[in-house]
């Protein structure tokens, strides 16, 4: 079984906005719904998960039924930060998944992943236990040295960009929430399951990833996303 979590749990207050970003309408539908249609209509995702910030569910629920979102079976509360929140959802899925199922953990402000980067993330957590999303750097990285100049570059070949979509093996990921709580490790700031993996000693495998899989933070990245759909209406516009 191959299960998705979308974390939803934030206010989004750099947004600017009334209401928590992933529920802002862009073109009549909530930008957390058009994240959720694309793990709806995959054909490799058979379940959906969401942590949702609390207040939230019920207008979730209403609108999942609206959209067509079958695949949505729990919705779960968000923590006080992000690591608690992807925590929660994974939790509550014990009981639910077993040992090798795939869990793909998904940023429910990043509402335009690809087909193809889903299916690659699954593919290679099946083959290797875990699969993240990833892309070269193109541009040119200097260390800070004096706050106002630099002498040291980071060679660009040895860097990539990750973010989510990321896969986990469920009884690892599981497990590595349990250890990360307890001994306090990889939990804070902004950490993510990827860097907590990584601090507790586990190897990542690089999976697909694709320019146009924005997070939608501040005001500039919406209007990106709506020119995004603008190019390509009959595919993202009902």
């Amino acid at each position: 079984m191959n299960v998705a979590i979308i974390i939803a749990g934030g206010s989004g207050h750099r947004m600017g906005q009334d209401i928590p970003k992933q529920f802002i309408n862009v073109y009549d539908k909530p930008i957390l719904l058009y994240t959720l249609s694309g793990f709806q209509n995959h054909p490799q995702i058979d379940a959906i998960e969401v942590v949702c910030i609390d207040g939230w569910h019920d207008i979730l629920w209403a609108y999942a039924k609206q959209f067509g979102i079958t695949k949505l079976k729990w919705v779960v509360s968000g923590g006080a930060t992000g690591q608690e929140s992807i925590r929660n959802g994974v939790y509550n899925l014990e009981g639910i998944c077993s040992s090798d199922d795939v869990v793909i953990i998904h940023d429910g402000i990043r509402p335009l992943v690809d087909d193809a980067v889903l299916s690659d993330v699954i593919v290679t957590c099946q083959k290797h236990g875990n699969a993240v999303t990833s892309l070269p750097y193109n541009e040119q990285i200097f260390v800070v040295d004096d706050e106002i100049s630099t002498v040291k570059y980071i060679p660009r070949e040895t860097l990539r960009r990750v973010s989510t979509p990321q896969a986990y093996k469920f009884k690892k990921l599981d497990e590595a929430y349990h250890e990360a709580f307890e001994k306090k490790i990889g939990i804070y700031g902004s950490s993510y399951t990827n860097t907590m993996m990584v601090e507790l000693g586990e190897r990542l495998y690089f999976a697909a990833g694709s320019d146009k899989n924005i997070k939608l933070t501040t005001k500039d990245d919406l209007e990106m996303f709506k020119a995004y759909l603008k190019a390509d209406k009959d595919k993202w516009l009902k």
